[in-house]
């Protein structure tokens, strides 16, 4: 099931999704394949720290993070990948590596890769590895707010 916060976040600004629910999949791969859809719309979550502040990157599910791009664009010192270890209590609804990419609803910043804003559509997981959240690029930009960044 979506987490509570994310669903009850998406029905009070009446933003039209969809929730589909598939096997247990860990990979981006795994996740296209068992909800039978294409892997480039599917947005994987990754949690960064940023001078260590948590931020979370959104990017294609077969992209990988530029950080030495992301370093410039921030114009920080330090850009790393955060262990789980420091990051899972912030999302004591989701399964580790499940979180939905709402940092507005986690206090976090969000940036979001430039590839995905050519997308109508965009799919991510819901908090769990069994279901993902389909809405629209345009309604999850007005939402998020999120920095656009080109992490090529």
């Amino acid at each position: 099931m979506t987490v509570k916060r994310l669903k009850d976040f998406l029905d009070s600004h009446h933003v039209k999704y969809a929730a589909m629910t598939h096997s247990p999949a860990f990979t981006a791969q795994e996740i296209a394949a068992a909800a039978h859809v294409s892997g480039k719309q599917i947005a994987k979550t990754v949690i960064v720290k940023v001078d260590n502040e948590l931020a979370m990157v959104v990017l294609p599910a077969h992209d990988h993070i530029n950080f030495a791009a992301l370093k410039e664009i921030t114009g920080v010192a330090n850009v790393d990948l955060a262990t789980e270890a420091e990051f899972k209590t912030k999302f004591p609804e989701c399964e580790v590596g499940a979180m939905p990419p709402f940092g507005n609803l986690y206090e976090m910043p969000v940036f979001v890769s430039s590839t995905l804003t050519g997308f109508d559509q965009i799919l991510f997981n819901g908090g769990s590895h069994s279901e993902l959240v389909k809405m629209s690029y345009q309604d999850f930009e007005r939402l998020v707010k999120p920095k656009i960044i080109p992490l090529h």
